[in-house]
């Protein structure tokens, strides 16, 4: 995470709980960095405006005006719902923090009528996950927005490990399984790795040019490839 979306989050970390305060310690474990470092982000989101301050003692911490929140949002309650769903449908994703932090921006800006009638709709959705055990590497969520190439650990389906440098291109995913779509260098083509069955993934600090990838390089037997963005098949 860099220092700009740490900044942000730390707002929307003390939002979730203000008024009450959160110590450095505990911010500095959440954000896995120094204590040092999270009280230089609080002077500086209190040098920029923010309504943060320290409130002593061996309870206190640091604590934001609950006053200080966002416009809404002005989603209708059909909207909310189903944004809440897919994040939801992310929870074995890479992007599973990711999607999390997305749900409390949600919430924060979401007016508290239309929240309570949100949550009481989606207490009748479930999602069923065959092995939530299984999840794919926090890792590759940064993959293909950096352009580093990866170090990765990888299992087959026939329990084979290897260890090669992978140059992320996509993602696909299918059910609760993430693939990432890169070029592998050990095998000179393209790849999909199942994320489950990455046990390792650390970014080398490279960064080539990012390859293109269509649904043709893919070899796509049964079902079609939708891209999220356009919300339409690929071809």
């Amino acid at each position: 995470m860099n220092r700009t979306d740490r900044l942000y989050a730390l707002v929307e970390e003390l939002r979730a709980v203000a008024p009450r305060p959160k110590s450095a310690r505990w911010l500095a474990e959440k954000f896995e960095v120094s204590s040092r470092t999270i009280e230089r982000d609080l002077s500086a989101l209190q040098g920029s405006g923010v309504p943060i301050w320290a409130e002593p003692g061996r309870t206190g911490g640091y604590c934001l005006d609950p006053a200080h929140t966002l416009a809404p949002l002005g989603l209708t309650v059909d909207e909310a719902l189903a944004v809440m769903i897919s994040l939801g449908m992310l929870a074995t994703s890479p992007f599973r923090e990711a999607a999390t932090s997305a749900l409390r921006k949600v919430v924060a800006v979401t007016d508290d009528h239309s929240l309570k009638e949100t949550v009481n709709l989606a207490t009748r959705v479930y999602l069923f996950d065959e092995d939530r055990a299984n999840v794919a590497p926090k890792e590759l969520a940064e993959a293909l927005r950096t352009g580093h190439v990866l170090q990765i650990a990888y299992v087959d389906r026939r329990g084979i490990a290897t260890s090669r440098k992978v140059e992320p291109m996509g993602y696909v995913g299918k059910g609760n399984n993430w693939y990432l779509i890169a070029w592998c260098r050990l095998r000179d083509g393209v790849r999909a790795f199942r994320g489950d069955r990455i046990t390792e993934a650390k970014p080398t600090g490279e960064r080539p040019s990012l390859r293109p990838l269509s649904a043709t390089d893919l070899s796509i037997v049964d079902g079609e490839l939708r891209m999220v963005g356009a919300g339409e098949k690929s071809s």
